[in-house]
């Protein structure tokens, strides 16, 4: 679970938010404190060991913040950014254990590579201890200020908003997460000079307050047909909270919510993206990015003015013939969402020129051929 990855005040801060419990996941709840203890006390010995040189570790390559609604073409995005050789991404190890990875990465990954999943169960994507994850992740273990906070509490959806719009924070919670997200980009700094790659829907979210903290950062966008990003949304969502929740999923709302946050993501974006300065942001449309990686990749290094293409191009040729041949989940269409998210999302569908979809049938979920990305 992803709270394995807290300390011992993020395991008292989780308890202390009252989170949905169930007696069938008791023997998640009863694992937190042995976690925590492990993560602090690993916690301090990192302190110890590096801390003065992650304190003063200078940032001075930007980051790139991959960022969209969520199942938009993010994680392909980030898998295939991530083979350029400037950039470092998050690897999963380090996403869930940011309290101590510069310690204990390098042993603890290679005792249990065997045991991590090959694939993503939301997904089919291939996983592994170096797989780069989204920041989110890792932001909700250090601050619980994050959307993956509805995984703890699935039949309220409070911190899920308050994630969104800051405004609806507590006071302290937002410098709470600031923290994190400076010292985590700080610790990948001092154990690697490139330039830092991260993702996470979130950030679509929260541009501005981005470009405050790092003010050369470059971001990249990318949409995808809502409808498909609405059916994906709707699995991931239960996927996650039945893998991570110390309670039941018995929320009936979630559909709804996914359709009130799109919109709301999507006015918030198109609001600040005004506010960019030339060369700080570019689109990318999920449709064209599967069909040319190598030009829609190219045409986003141009715009960002972001150097080495070459070398992203060349680590991206061996891996193109796997990529066509990746086969996404099906689901089957219920005619009432598939008219709801259009009715709804109309907005979007027009402004990215995406047509009305329409109802299919097939309910079998196929799974990749081959998962080089």
């Amino acid at each position: 679970m992803l709270w394995h990855g807290m300390n011992l005040s993020g395991v008292l801060r989780l308890i202390s938010m009252k989170p949905a419990l169930h007696w069938s996941r008791l023997h998640r709840t009863l694992s937190l404190p042995f976690s925590g203890l492990y993560n602090s006390a690993l916690g301090l010995v990192e302190s110890a060991i590096h801390g003065r040189g992650i304190r003063e570790t200078k940032v001075e390559q930007p980051p790139l913040f991959v960022f969209g609604y969520w199942r938009s073409g993010t994680t392909l995005l980030q898998t295939l950014l991530s083979h350029d050789p400037a950039f470092q991404h998050l690897p999963l190890y380090r996403a869930l254990f940011p309290w101590h990875f510069l310690t204990s990465e390098k042993l603890v990954t290679k005792l249990t590579a065997r045991f991590v999943p090959k694939n993503r169960p939301m997904d089919n994507m291939k996983i592994s201890w170096d797989a780069p994850q989204e920041d989110d992740m890792t932001l909700c273990i250090m601050s619980q200020v994050s959307p993956v906070m509805l995984v703890s509490h699935p039949q309220d959806f409070t911190h899920f908003w308050n994630s969104l719009d800051f405004s609806q924070l507590p006071a302290g919670a937002l410098d709470r997460w600031k923290d994190s997200l400076h010292l985590l980009v700080k610790k990948l700094t001092y154990s690697d000079p490139r330039r830092v790659l991260m993702k996470s829907p979130f950030h679509m979210y929260h541009m501005p307050l981005l470009m405050e903290m790092f003010p050369d950062a470059r971001f990249l966008y990318i949409h995808r047909n809502p409808y498909n990003v609405f059916r994906s949304a709707v699995h991931l969502r239960h996927r996650t909270i039945d893998e991570n929740c110390l309670g039941r999923d018995e929320a009936k709302q979630h559909e709804e919510e996914i359709i009130k946050s799109y919109k709301f993501g999507f006015d918030v974006y198109q609001r600040d993206r005004e506010l960019m300065p030339k060369g700080r942001l570019h689109e990318i449309a999920y449709e064209d990015l599967e069909q040319d990686p190598v030009e829609v990749l190219r045409r986003a290094y141009d715009s960002l003015e972001l150097p080495g293409f070459e070398g992203l191009e060349a680590a991206l040729q061996p891996e193109l013939e796997g990529l066509k041949r990746y086969r996404k989940n099906q689901f089957e269409d219920d005619p009432y969402w598939v008219d709801r998210v259009y009715q709804e999302l109309r907005p979007i569908f027009d402004h990215y020129g995406y047509e009305k979809p329409q109802v299919t049938t097939s309910t079998t979920t196929l799974q990749p051929a081959v998962t080089t990305v």
